[in-house]
């Protein structure tokens, strides 16, 4: 029963949504850079090197011997380059595309953080300790004059 109240706690502050929100958009987010690499960014690079698919690209350390019937009696071994390349494409495009994302929230983290800044709605913990700063700041000057007179 332990174990069930903790997963209902856990459920219920949000961690087990926010967590199922990120692998839902993740995959969507997958399926996006696999197109945008596969058919959007290759094909010119296909074009530039003469048409040579770089996705079948490999080095063949190994040539498949084939018996009398046609059957594959040893199999081949390669090094499959064009696919690393696709690969590490894959990884280049996601990881700018998180990077921008990032450098955005933190952008409006920072303006939502600033209690200066009226276009944005301040949240009221941040609010809160801007107003206690200002309040010490003030009592702080007070406190100088008196020590001072």
């Amino acid at each position: 029963m332990k174990l069930f109240k903790e997963f209902k706690e856990f459920a219920v502050k949000g961690n087990m949504m926010d967590m199922a929100i990120g692998i839902i958009i993740g995959a969507a987010f997958n399926k996006v850079v696999d197109v945008l690499a596969k058919q959007v960014l290759l094909p010119p690079i296909s074009l530039l090197s003469d048409g040579v698919s770089l996705e079948n690209k490999k080095l063949v350390l190994r040539e498949a011997v084939t018996s009398v019937d046609g059957n594959i009696s040893v199999a081949e071994v390669a090094i499959a380059y064009g696919r690393l390349f696709e690969v590490f494409l894959d990884f280049l495009i996601i990881g700018f595309t998180v990077f921008l994302v990032v450098k955005f929230m933190n952008r409006l983290k920072d303006r939502a953080q600033d209690t200066k800044d009226k276009t944005v709605k301040t949240p009221k913990d941040i609010e809160l300790l801007s107003n206690l700063n200002e309040l010490m700041a003030e009592q702080n000057a007070l406190l100088k004059a008196q020590k001072s007179s």
